[in-house]
């Protein structure tokens, strides 16, 4: 419940501050893909609002810090993977011979 309610007084405002931003830049601004012919581009300039631009903008800076960083934790999660098979092969033999009674006990009793 105190995730969720933090989680609401970051995302709220942050949700009225793009909304804001958006009501305030609509105005068509020209993109043009191509820097080195402006009278005979390869890709034709697109118009689009600007805050069009901006939010598909940080989308993809979202989605690339999430690539790369998916990339960077490669290694952690390879091992995090090997310590989880290590694990379960460790329980497998604890039960393995927790159902066996061991030769140390055989011994003791026999005596």
């Amino acid at each position: 419940m105190r995730k969720r309610l933090i989680g609401w007084f970051i995302l709220l405002p942050i949700s009225i501050v793009l909304i804001w931003f958006a009501l305030a830049n609509r105005q068509m601004v020209t993109l043009n893909f191509d820097p080195m012919s402006q009278s005979n581009p390869l890709i034709p300039p697109v118009q689009v609002p600007l805050f069009l631009f901006v939010y598909l903008v940080l989308i993809l800076g979202v989605l690339l810090g999430g690539v790369a960083t998916w990339f960077t934790q490669g290694k952690q999660r390879r091992e995090k993977r090997q310590w989880r098979k290590q694990a379960a092969r460790l329980e497998k033999e604890v039960a393995a011979n927790s159902n066996q009674p061991s030769a140390s006990l055989q011994l003791a009793n026999d005596r």
